[in-house]
């Protein structure tokens, strides 16, 4: 088992790593972009990426204040559900309704790398490809759809 001071320094040295990686790749609108604080224009929309001790996460959020327009934004996800599987797979988990941990309810679409750790360095080339790859064909897709969820800016 780590401590907490060497848990941060592993975390923070893959992710720097990451970081480093991904610094050359431009998103698919040509422009430079923070693929680790990935902005998508549109508040409390979130394109996170995660990894624990034992599986790594890119996920879509949608955690607005308000339920009512967080299911509108799930509904404007799942208009575009055809086009999001013929680019991104169809592995990817909806929930309409998911808790945090904090009790926070919000809405989410997620795909999974199990059976690899942040503490493993050995996983971490896996990890940073699967990331890679999703990051980007999200990145894709994201910019063939934004303009239809200009109405949650």
């Amino acid at each position: 088992m780590y401590s907490k001071e060497e848990a941060f320094q592993i975390r923070k040295k893959f992710w720097t790593s990451f970081g480093r990686y991904m610094k050359l790749q431009n998103s698919a609108s040509g422009e430079e972009v923070n693929w680790i604080n990935y902005k998508t224009g549109i508040k409390q929309l979130f394109f996170k990426t995660d990894v624990d001790n034992k599986s790594a996460r890119i996920a879509i959020e949608i955690a607005l204040k308000d339920r009512e327009m967080q299911e509108l934004m799930f509904e404007q996800f799942e208009e575009f559900k055809y086009l999001f599987e013929s680019e991104m797979g169809e592995d990817w988990i909806w929930f309409r309704s998911f808790y945090e941990d904090t009790g926070k309810e919000i809405s989410k679409i997620e795909l999974r790398l199990e059976k690899v750790s942040i503490f493993n360095e050995e996983t971490w080339p896996e990890i940073i490809s699967f990331l890679k790859e999703n990051l980007i064909k999200l990145d894709e897709f994201w910019d063939n759809v934004k303009d239809s969820f200009e109405i949650f800016k």
